[in-house]
């Protein structure tokens, strides 16, 4: 690593995670993250723990855009023309098709006088400059940057960010700064399809990636992406989840602090756990150099973020692959910045001697000649956003029906497929951050015996209490039934004064079954919950539910040896969140609270919202991962879907596993359920 001026390296620190608003008085914790809270790097110290890490990193960058799976790669019916002959290089006007309909505009520029190639290719992201693609200042110039790419001998394919230039929607407001941040923002229900500016944005980096790769005068094994700002962003992205990139350069973005502050830079999920410097680190052991600057939230680069990322290139020992350069300059990719990427790519795609590169003089072509729809009329046959929207949600639809498909296989890849979407859809600690779980002494009483879980989590500094309930005998010779109570009210509403089980708590204790009862940390509603400022970097009501509930499992599962059944139980609301845990458990029952989940506008009830729940098939969705498992859903309405779930226990000769019923279970109905349960562990 090197720089302007350089510092020892620091030591990786461990991440602090959300600290979590919890609604018990009794435990006090910071508030929530936004954009500006500051992150630290957390502790790796082998290259399989990083490739762990990085691995779950790359599943959620896909699942929050959207793009988990990966749409299918429509033609992208590209257009190439207009070209203009300068010395030392060309340049042409480009659009194509990211989705039908929806099209991207963008200018080629190619080495003259060089031969035929394969050439390499750098993929320029412009960021939030006025004129996007086509700004030309002193602090910022795409044509400038990309002339001098085709005159060192690469191709350049500058491309537009939405609602630049040639790249919106035919009812497209001409004010840039109103139609770049329109997408995905007039209906908050389209982020239960992970439907959002960034998402599609990055859909757009990877077209234009495929769009390269297909020139025939392009070196496949030699693209490199760079962009300063909101471009940086896009950089690191594309980075973190498209191998074919060769090296990259993200200008003036990647920071501890500031992790982006336009909506095509946040999406629901992104940052709950990772930083930027996480999701930059992702592709080592790929070339890197990052730039940055005196003057915004990279002015720490050289003593805090490049030694942190430093520590996972020598995990791979390929610290020579970094280099970070800080400039005394604003927010910028001028000339000095763009001569220190000039270097850097000179040497890794070009196998150019490592030494300055000096920028040569260039001449940006008037916008007219640049603009593929000068116009700003587009193609007849252009979507509007509303059925571009339309067109997201029905692939969507359609990946979850072929993935449905009858038949054993087909379910194996289901699961295969739907389990890390799960994950990272609902927020679930990864493997490095697992919890601590220890029992507390606790008293003998009358029939039973009662002690106290508690959970530490990584990042929290008050552990997570649930209170156990222990009957004096087990019920059979099998293993131990372990029945984990998740009430809307909490304790209080199953435990009573005295710290004894009340209610349902104690009619399971008394059949011989030992309790739980999981508390309830999920924040107050909060009048931001749906806005992506909130849930790029924190967890909603509901996600904060399903991850007690999974911590409460885990630590039951540890205390018992994993010698144990569990089955959830959920009342209220909180019936949401044990369907949604129902992969750590075996065996669910689960008041459906008479809500329609098939109305997406239900699903934004401060107790159910969740982004991109639709896309793991809402509810019944995690229900179906183990299915086979026992599950009785009670109190469902007529619009509660089910026809999934339904499928998933054909497929696995369960169906009398599964119970659905519109009428409310008792509390006895419901103990009289659990004591007739039989598990394959037995």
């Amino acid at each position: 690593m090197a720089g302007s001026a350089t510092t020892s390296p620091v030591p990786p620190r461990i991440f602090q995670f959300l600290v979590i608003v919890f609604a018990s008085a009794s435990q006090a914790f910071a508030a929530v993250q936004t954009l500006d809270t500051p992150r630290d790097f957390p502790q790796i110290n082998t290259e399989a723990q990083w490739q762990n890490r990085r691995a779950v990193i790359r599943q959620q960058v896909l699942v929050s855009a959207g793009l988990w799976p990966m749409p299918e790669k429509t033609p992208l019916n590209e257009k190439i023309f207009g070209k203009i002959e300068r010395d030392g290089y060309s340049v042409e006007k480009v659009y194509f098709q990211s989705f039908p309909g929806f099209y991207m505009g963008g200018n080629l520029y190619r080495p003259l006088g060089r031969g035929n190639g394969p050439f390499p290719a750098i993929l320029n992201a412009h960021g939030h400059w006025e004129h996007g693609r086509l700004e030309d200042t002193v602090l910022c110039s795409g044509p400038g940057r990309c002339i001098n790419f085709a005159k060192q001998g690469m191709i350049a394919f500058d491309y537009d960010m939405i609602g630049y230039n040639d790249t919106h929607f035919p009812e497209s407001s001409q004010d840039v700064a109103v139609a770049h941040h329109s997408f995905g923002t007039n209906h908050p229900e389209n982020f239960l399809w992970s439907i959002s500016l960034m998402g599609l944005q990055t859909w757009d980096s990877v077209r234009a990636l495929d769009f390269l790769e297909s020139l025939p005068d392009v070196d496949k094994s030699r693209i490199a992406a760079t962009g300063a700002s909101g471009g940086g962003t896009q950089t690191f992205i594309l980075g973190a989840i498209d191998d074919r990139l060769a090296a990259q350069a993200p200008v003036v973005m990647v920071s501890h602090t500031m992790q982006g502050g336009c909506l095509c830079e946040n999406m629901p999920g992104l940052r709950v756990k990772f930083s930027n410097m996480e999701i930059a680190a992702a592709a080592a052991p790929r070339p890197q150099i990052l730039v940055s600057d005196t003057r915004d939230w990279t002015k720490t680069t050289l003593e805090m973020e490049a030694p942190a990322i430093e520590g996972i290139y020598k995990l791979f020992n390929a610290p020579e692959k970094l280099r970070a350069v800080r400039f005394d300059f604003e927010h910028n990719y001028n000339q000095t910045s763009r001569e220190a990427v000039y270097q850097w790519f000179d040497k890794w795609l070009l196998n150019a001697p490592d030494q300055p590169v000096a920028e040569v003089p260039f001449h940006k072509e008037i916008d007219a000649d640049l603009r593929a729809f000068p116009d700003g009329k587009l193609p007849s046959d252009a979507v509007s956003e509303d059925q571009l929207v339309n067109y997201i949600v029905q692939i969507h639809k359609q990946r979850l029906e072929t993935m449905l498909d009858l038949g054993k296989q087909k379910y194996a890849k289901y699961v295969a497929a739907m389990m890390p979407a799960w994950e990272r859809t609902i927020q679930l600690d990864s493997s490095i951050d697992q919890d601590r779980s220890v029992a507390t002494s606790g008293a003998q009483q009358s029939g039973f015996a009662s002690d106290q879980l508690e959970i530490t989590r990584a990042g929290e500094t008050e552990p997570l209490k649930a209170p156990r309930f222990s009957p004096a005998k087990n019920r059979s010779s099998g293993l131990p039934t372990i029945v984990i109570l998740s009430h809307p009210d909490g304790a209080s509403a199953l435990v009573g004064g005295d710290g004894s089980p009340a209610g349902i708590a104690r009619r399971f204790l008394d059949s011989g079954m030992a309790v739980v009862v999981c508390p309830d940390s999920s924040k107050a509603a909060d009048p931001d919950q749906t806005s992506v400022l909130f849930t790029a970097y924190n967890r909603t009501r509901l996600q904060e539910r399903v991850r007690d509930l999974t911590s409460v499992c885990l630590a039951v599962k540890k205390t018992y040896d994993d010698k144990c059944h569990i089955v959830l139980c959920g009342f209220g609301s909180c019936g949401f969140s044990a369907m949604l845990a129902a992969p750590l458990a075996n065996a669910v029952v689960a008041d459906c609270n008479q809500v329609n989940t098939s109305d997406d506008h239900a699903l934004m009830a401060p107790d159910l919202f969740c982004p991109g729940i639709r896309n793991i098939d809402t509810f019944e969705g995690a229900l179906g991962l183990v299915a086979g498992n026992p599950v009785l859903l009670h109190n469902a309405a007529a619009g509660f879907s089910s026809n999934h779930l339904r499928s998933c226990y054909q497929m696995q000769h369960a169906e009398k596993n599964l119970k659905i019923e519109s009428s409310r279970a008792t509390d006895d109905d419901i103990v009289s359920w659990a004591k007739k349960l039989r598990f394959a562990k037995d």
